[in-house]
């Protein structure tokens, strides 16, 4: 299936709903992993921001690839993050979308900025 590099250079992103994992089927329960590494899948949702025009991703992510503390609002760099168009029947009804994946998602708030406990 054919992937589209996005280039995120030009774009802010932040964290729009912090890191969740990601079920492969909600009857089961069953949690989704890489078919390559075997490790478990998140998802992220991003606020991406360019061109004026601000848009929500839901971005699959392997586990080790996430780092630092993603909460809302926080500012990241996104890794490696490819589109890819899918299409399926379900029911007799087609459904289409594009499916967001990234090599990782990294927290850009320096340690050193982060408040310390007193």
């Amino acid at each position: 299936m054919r992937t589209i590099p996005v280039d995120t250079s030009a774009a802010s992103v932040m964290v729009a709903k912090p890191p969740q994992i990601k079920v492969k089927d909600r009857r089961t329960g069953e949690i989704a992993v890489d078919v390559e590494s075997g490790a478990k899948l998140m998802t992220v949702d991003v606020m991406f921001a360019a061109n004026e025009e601000v848009e929500i991703l839901s971005v699959t992510v392997p586990e080790p690839g996430i780092s630092g503390e993603l909460m809302m609002g926080t500012p990241v760099a996104v890794t490696g993050l490819i589109a890819r168009p899918w299409e399926n029947e379900f029911n007799g009804q087609k459904r289409h979308g594009i499916a967001f994946r990234a090599v990782a998602v990294t927290s850009l708030v320096a340690a050193a900025e982060k408040p310390r406990a007193a």
